[in-house]
């Protein structure tokens, strides 16, 4: 398993298309995804689970992921929050 602890960048903080972004990232791999803030727990593969997050700016998040591509995966969803969702 692999576990990153990630801080979102961008100012709009994790809306739709952020979202949206992380789940697409999520659903090339076929590894078990998940993010995790303040205990609440979502498939980073689901668009509308990464939203209810409310995820603002400067939040942090665990990433963790466990399966056969879980490291590829990993480093390409910590690239989108690095790159703060092409959003700025």
């Amino acid at each position: 398993m692999v576990e990153k602890i990630l801080t979102v960048k961008n100012r709009a903080g994790i809306h739709a298309r952020p979202a949206t972004l992380i789940a697409q990232m999520a659903n090339k791999y076929t590894s078990e995804i998940t993010l995790e803030k303040d205990s609440i727990v979502v498939n980073a593969k689901s668009i509308m689970g990464v939203i209810t997050m409310a995820a603002g700016y400067n939040t942090t998040m665990t990433l963790k992921v466990e399966g056969p591509d879980e490291s590829e995966a990993a480093s390409a969803i910590e690239n989108l929050f690095e790159t703060k969702f092409d959003d700025e």
